[in-house]
C-alpha cells in the first residue's frame, strides 16, 4: 500500500510516499529560512502564501522520483495540528482534494506522533515500548509509549521550550534567523569555554518531569548585560548555555527511565539533531546499558516522511478522515486513540 503525506505545519513544505513494504519510496521539503530570516521570525502569512506555492510541485516532484502515478496511491496523509491554522489549511486542503478526486481516504495526523514515530524511518527502528523526548521549538516533552497511538505524558514545558530558548538566545547574541544551528556553530568554536559561565540547570531536582527554559534564558540575558567585550565571549556564552540544556535533558530523561522502568529512549524534534544533545543522551544510555534511537538529521525538522509513515500506521489501522477540512492549531497529543 501506498501512502502520500503532506506536512505543511509551519515553515516547512514537506512531502514524501512510504509503502508499506518497501518504506520509504521519495521525499522532497522546502524551507521558507530564507523568506522569514529578514523578519528574524516566522510569519504565518507569508508561511501559508508560501506553502500554496510549494505543495503541488512538490507532490509531482516526489511522484516522478518514486516512478509512481497519482492512481497508484492508496491514501493520502496530512498533517491536521498542532500549527499556525493558515499553514495547516493549506496542507489539509491538497490533501483532501486529492482524496476526492482519487476516491481514496484522506488521514489527519498529528504533527508530533509524525516525530514521534521519525526514529521508525531507519533501518534499526526501536521496538515498542519506549520512552520519548520530543524537543522543538514549540514542545518540550517526556512521553510513555506504550504502542503507535498509545502515549502518556510524563512531563511537559511549562514555559520556553527548548527550541524556543535556543532560538531566543542566539537573537540575544546577535545570530541571525534561525538561531539554533548557527549557535550551536558558535559553541562549537575553539575559542569557547565550558568554564566560563554556570548557567541553571531548571528543575533537575524536582520530583517531577515538567521542563522550564525562561529561567535559562534570563540567566544568558543577564551575562550578556555584564559581559565587557560580547563579541569575545559569545562563545562562551553559547557553549555553557548548550550545556545547561543538554544537561537538563540528561537528568530529566534519567528520571523518566527510572519511572516507567524502561530502558529505551527515542529522541525526536528539530532540537534532536543537535550534536551535544545527542552526545549527553547516548552517553546516559550507555551508562545505562539501555539504547537511545534518534531520527536522522534530516528527519529531525518538519518533513512529509513523517506524516506518511504516520498516516500509514493509522491508515492499516482502519482510520479514515470525514469529508470536512478540519484542523487543529492546538491539539494535545495524549488526545489521540490508541492503534
Amino acid at each position: 500500500m501506498l501512502v502520500l503525506g503532506i506536512e505543511s505545519s509551519c515553515d516547512e513544505t514537506g512531502v514524501a510516499i512510504y509503502d508499506d513494504e518497501r518504506g520509504l519510496l521519495a521525499h522532497a521539503i522546502h524551507t521558507q529560512i530564507p523568506i522569514h530570516a529578514q523578519y528574524g521570525g516566522v510569519v504565518p502569512e507569508l508561511a501559508g502564501r508560501d506553502h500554496i506555492k510549494r505543495v503541488v510541485p512538490l507532490i509531482r516532484k516526489v511522484m516522478q522520483d518514486a516512478q509512481l502515478q497519482l492512481t497508484d496511491l492508496n491514501a493520502v496523509a496530512y498533517t491536521a495540528g498542532p500549527g499556525l491554522i493558515g499553514a495547516l489549511l493549506v496542507g489539509a486542503m491538497e490533501a483532501r482534494a486529492l482524496a476526492f478526486a482519487l476516491n481514496i481516504p484522506a488521514i489527519p495526523v498529528h504533527h508530533m506522533e509524525g516525530h514521534l514515530l521519525a526514529p521508525m524511518l531507519e533501518s534499526n527502528p526501536p521496538s515498542f515500548p519506549f520512552v520519548a523526548l520530543l524537543v522543538s521549538g514549540g514542545h518540550t516533552m517526556l512521553i510513555k509509549v506504550a504502542a503507535p497511538g498509545s502515549y502518556e505524558i510524563l512531563g511537559e514545558s511549562v514555559d520556553d521550550a527548548a527550541g524556543e530558548a535556543f532560538d531566543k538566545t542566539a537573537k540575544l547574541l546577535g545570530l541571525p534567523y534561525p538561531g539554533g544551528p548557527k549557535l550551536e556553530a558558535l559553541a562549537n568554536e575553539p575559542h569557547a569555554d565550558s568554564s566560563a559561565y554556570h548557567f541553571p540547570r531548571p528543575m533537575i531536582d524536582r520530583p517531577n518531569l515538567d521542563f522550564s527554559f525562561a529561567g535559562l534564558k534570563t540567566a544568558v540575558l543577564n551575562a550578556v548585560h555584564k559581559s565587557t567585550d560580547l563579541e569575545a565571549d559569545k562563545a562562551s556564552i553559547a557553549r555553557c548555555f548548550e550545556d545547561a540544556v543538554a544537561d537538563t535533558l540528561y537528568h530529566k530523561c534519567q528520571k523518566a527511565l527510572d519511572k516507567t522502568k524502561m530502558n529505551t529512549l527515542v529522541v525526536a524534534g528539530g532540537v534532536s539533531a543537535n550534536s551535544a544533545i545527542r552526545e549527553a543522551l547516548t552517553t546516559l544510555m550507555a551508562q545505562r546499558k539501555g539504547q537511545v534511537f534518534f531520527a536522522r538529521k534530516e528527519f529531525c525538522t518538519d518533513n512529509g516522511a513523517m506524516i506518511a509513515l504516520a498516516g500509514m500506521l493509522r491508515f492499516k489501522a482502519g482510520e479514515r478522515g470525514s469529508l470536512e477540512v478540519n484542523v487543529f492549531p492546538r491539539w494535545p497529543l495524549s488526545s489521540l486513540k490508541p492503534l
